[in-house]
């Protein structure tokens, strides 16, 4: 029997309508190597790093001018110093146990009691003697200091007193950082069949369950060009927690110096993905040169951050913070227009010095020109239907084992259409909807607790051409008599 009631009682329900959650479309997820001796606060290896700042990322993982060896410092002055964008995420792929080498006996010459050492030096593990192939003998703090430099060296000086300071050369024993160990296998990574644990690009996968934020952009500048790499790269962003889709950019190989010879390289390697955007060549800014890669995840950065954070403004003809194009050995390349449209009909993306500075040119993904389909072809369009199919599991995922009848189906169907017709008031949207249909929906399906929704949109295409058709109107020499 009820309980007996006597008043005014307030009761809830759940709002018939769900808000739909942001995804960062052009969130960048970059892999390769640093230089982690230099790190003050340094992360353990292979361990993805979120960073708001440059500051927080240089104590993280440490920096150092020499690109070739420290790829992600590139990604993080490009980042952080030449487009002002946040967040990223930098992925040391990294095994500080197997990308070392153990020195002994480096004799270290000092001039003033002060000497250096150029190695990627673990500054804890220096240990110095006064004798060759001796125990060390010299204590820190006591008998020397040791510091880096601005080059990332490693100086040592005498202390007045202390027992190096009549000594016109030590010897040296310690453990150094050795990138050349790293290969294109510590990229791709793989799972420890010891510890269980992720390494390289299978981290991807650990993105979303560390920071509750959606990989949108994956880079990896001076191993992208790899095909094995690439390929890889090309596969995780296809399925990432088995849900979410990302885009990756991928360099051409710094051996192609011609752009004549791109396209016959980039199918040679299948370069060929629709989640593939193909960039080349090396660019450069003062003396400094730059995968094109790192440039363009950035530019998509702030092309989005300028429409709402939505993905639908292709970065195509926008400008790159660069003053240059170059090969690897810093030879300048200038395309004109006829040779920057050919590339882009072999769906490869490069820069162009043609109108207001140099912007990146080229609107199409590695698939094209093999498949035309807009959704696959158009890297704008492609980046929109990720996003939108991001955003749709991050909002509904609550929803997952509720009770199968008409309010569910109707606060789906409801919400998303409104966020939809949101999108197409701005224009992000040509139109789109959300459809519960019957023969989508078969009775074994839903008995089996299978639920269909049919999305329908159209993001606008980029305007690639425009054509102005001029004519002679001999009308108007009727004005000779007015």
């Amino acid at each position: 029997m009820g309980t007996y009631k006597h008043g005014i009682y307030i009761s809830e329900v759940p709002t018939g309508l769900v808000p739909m959650t942001q995804t960062d479309a052009a969130l960048i997820v970059a892999f390769g190597t640093v230089p982690v001796h230099l790190a003050t606060n340094p992360v353990a290896d292979n361990t993805p790093v979120l960073c708001y700042t440059y500051q927080e990322a240089v104590q993280q993982l440490g920096y150092s001018d020499d690109w070739e060896k420290y790829s992600l410092c590139e990604v993080m002055f490009t980042h952080f110093a030449l487009y002002n964008m946040a967040p990223i995420v930098l992925v040391p792929c990294m095994d500080t146990s197997k990308h070392v080498q153990h020195q002994k006996n480096i004799a270290v010459e000092l001039t003033d009691g002060v000497g250096k050492i150029k190695d990627a030096v673990f500054v804890d593990t220096l240990a110095l003697s006064t004798q060759e192939s001796t125990e060390a003998d010299l204590v820190k703090d006591t008998d020397y200091t040791a510091a880096y430099n601005d080059d990332g060296e490693v100086v040592i000086t005498a202390i007045e007193g202390g027992k190096m300071a009549s000594v016109a050369t030590v010897y040296a024993a310690y453990k150094a950082l050795d990138t050349t160990k790293v290969t294109a296998d510590d990229i791709i990574g793989g799972v420890s069949t010891t510890t269980g644990k992720n390494s390289g690009l299978e981290l991807l996968s650990e993105i979303f369950p560390r920071f509750g934020l959606v990989p949108g952009i994956v880079i990896a500048p001076g191993w992208s060009h790899n095909p094995t790499v690439a390929s890889v790269m090309k596969a995780k962003v296809a399925n990432i927690n088995t849900v979410f889709k990302a885009i990756c950019l991928c360099d051409v190989d710094d051996s192609v110096t011609k752009y004549s010879n791109v396209s016959e390289w980039k199918n040679k390697n299948n370069f060929v993905g629709e989640l593939q955007y193909v960039v080349w060549p090396r660019v450069k800014n003062g003396d400094k040169k730059y995968h094109l890669s790192s440039h363009v995840a950035s530019l998509m950065n702030q092309v989005d951050a300028a429409n709402k954070d939505i993905p639908y403004v292709s970065p195509s003809n926008k400008s790159l913070q660069i003053d240059g194009a170059c090969t690897v050995d810093g030879d300048e390349i200038f395309l004109g227009i006829d040779s920057a449209a050919y590339l882009n009909g072999q769906g490869i993306v490069t820069a162009l010095n043609f109108i207001g500075g140099w912007r990146l040119y080229g609107n199409r993904t590695g698939a094209y020109p093999s498949s035309t389909d807009p959704k696959d072809a158009f890297i704008n369009i492609r980046r929109m239907f990720n996003w939108v199919g991001n955003t749709l599991v991050t909002t509904f995922w609550s929803k997952i084992d509720d009770a199968t009848n008409k309010r569910l189906i109707r606060s789906v169907v409801n919400s998303a259409n409104i966020w939809f017709n949101g999108l197409t008031a701005i224009g992000a949207l040509l139109g789109g909807r959300v459809e519960f249909r019957s023969d989508e929906n078969a009775k074994t399906d839903l008995l089996d607790g299978i639920v269909k929704f049919h999305v329908y949109m159209a993001p606008p295409p980029p305007a690639r051409e425009i054509d102005f058709i001029q004519e002679y109107d001999v009308d108007y020499l009727s004005n000779l008599f007015a």
